[in-house]
């Protein structure tokens, strides 16, 4: 807070988020979730407040999952070993200070998952505020989508109750309704963005060919004719102005292209499983590997990386319904809106060069986790809602837009939690060891007595 006053900026998506707090209306390119918060917090004209907040969030996010540990019986100090990842991690800590939605997507899920797991049968009202934090979480992340289906089939695996799980599917599906009903409003369609096509298409262009394909007449604009295995990452190649879906009149962001760019991508999808599978597979390795890639391009990846120089910011650029990145900083924040402090920036530099989980350990949690499922018996199916929930937080980007790695960074409370309740049943064994050698032990000291003339009467 000290090297950095304010906030951390990336690039289109912060100016976005920023320009929908200040002129707030459905976009079709991205939800709102993350610009309403903005816009309660707008009045303090403070960015040093929203990334307060953010920092916040993330030290509650550890909190939460050390506490749900405790509850099921994990001692403090591997409760505590377990949460320092969540806690020290250099990234976890940066994207906290960007403008970006990440952070209170990961709150509003870590707290939706301690309300599930904190009793084996929530009361509904517990599973209605949970569902609602869900479904206000797809709206500040649409990756957050997948998680509704996760949450509802660990209640149902629990045994919740039909009551807990009729509350938070309405829970998770009442902010969705609302908002698709504001966005009817703009737009004349019920929905919540109408970008899923574009990001569909830019997944399937790693790897689809047309040959294969054979789509029908009105996709083969979209088809690319280049060599799948040089075309560029997804993240990179659906913002460039002379790919496909940007060249078909209206623009790739329109209910009928939309729906075109989702029918091709459904079609590779079908027409080439195998490649659809290896390019999930290929962004797994990527989040668990001992590299750092400069990925889905080398400039994307810095920005996650404390800056030496203060941000220059673009002029004459409309963001979110007008305004430009600069004016509209200004006008949330009247104080400079980059700043560069030393030696406290260099500092958190140096330390962001060491301190950090590298990728194979995040794989060597996720592997734990999914072992807990195996041998955790009682709480089984606490560790089965905790590993679900990272693994679909890690996968779900990557198979429906690309692979990021500030889409990873939310992964990690939950693969923390999973390799926790991993370790439960090690101390549930220690105990019955324990007790068992005292029997044995004492029992052993009864024969000794008894055995031992002098205690004879």
């Amino acid at each position: 807070m000290r090297g950095y006053p304010g906030v951390l900026w990336f690039t289109g998506d912060s100016y976005f988020y920023l320009g929908g707090a200040l002129r707030p209306q459905p976009s079709l390119s991205k939800t709102l979730g993350y610009s309403f918060l903005l816009q309660v917090l707008e009045p303090f004209h403070s960015l040093t407040l929203v990334a307060a907040l953010q920092h916040l969030m993330g030290l509650a996010v550890a909190v939460l999952v050390y506490a749900l540990l405790r509850r099921h019986g994990l001692p403090a100090l591997p409760a505590t070993a377990v949460t320092l990842p969540i806690l020290f991690d250099a990234y976890q800590i940066q994207l906290e200070h960007l403008l970006m939605a990440e952070s209170v997507f990961t709150f509003l899920i870590a707290v939706s998952v301690t309300l599930i797991l904190w009793r084996r049968r929530p009361l509904w009202w517990v599973a209605l505020f949970a569902g609602l934090l869900l479904g206000y979480a797809v709206l500040v992340r649409s990756a957050g989508a997948a998680m509704i289906p996760v949450a509802l089939a660990c209640l149902v695996v629990r045994r919740a109750g039909w009551r807990a799980c009729v509350a938070a599917a309405v829970g998770a599906v009442a902010p969705l309704a609302a908002y698709a009903v504001w966005f009817h409003s703009e737009h004349g369609r019920y929905g919540l963005t109408m970008s899923d096509g574009l990001y569909l298409w830019g997944r399937t262009s790693t790897f689809a060919d047309c040959a294969k394909i054979r789509p029908p007449e009105a996709e083969r604009p979209l088809c690319l004719y280049d060599n799948p295995p040089g075309r560029i990452a997804p993240g990179t190649l659906i913002w460039r102005k002379e790919v496909p879906p940007r060249q078909i009149p209206g623009g790739p962001i329109t209910p009928e292209n939309n729906r075109l760019l989702r029918s091709f991508a459904l079609h590779a999808v079908k027409a080439q499983p195998g490649d659809y599978a290896d390019a999930i597979r290929q962004g797994v390795e990527m989040a668990v590997s001992s590299q750092r890639f400069g990925y889905p391009n080398p400039n994307t990846e810095r920005l996650y990386h404390f800056r030496e120089r203060p941000q220059l910011f673009p002029g004459g650029r409309s963001w979110a319904g007008g305004g430009t990145a600069l004016s509209d900083a200004r006008a949330y924040d009247p104080g400079p809106p980059s700043r560069v402090v030393e030696p406290y920036a260099g500092r958190m530099r140096r330390y962001q060069q060491n301190v950090f989980l590298p990728g194979p350990a995040l794989g060597v949690l996720l592997v734990a986790g999914a072992a807990g499922i195996a041998v955790a018996h009682r709480r089984r199916t606490a560790a089965l809602t905790a590993w679900s929930a990272a693994a679909t937080l890690l996968v779900f980007p990557i198979a429906t837009a690309d692979f990021d790695y500030r889409y990873v960074v939310p992964t990690l409370p939950f693969a923390c939690l999973a390799a926790g309740l991993a370790l439960t049943p090690l101390q549930d064994l220690g105990r019955v060891a324990s007790r068992r050698l005292t029997r044995w032990w004492g029992s052993r000291g009864s024969l000794r007595r008894d055995s031992d003339p002098a205690t004879e009467p």
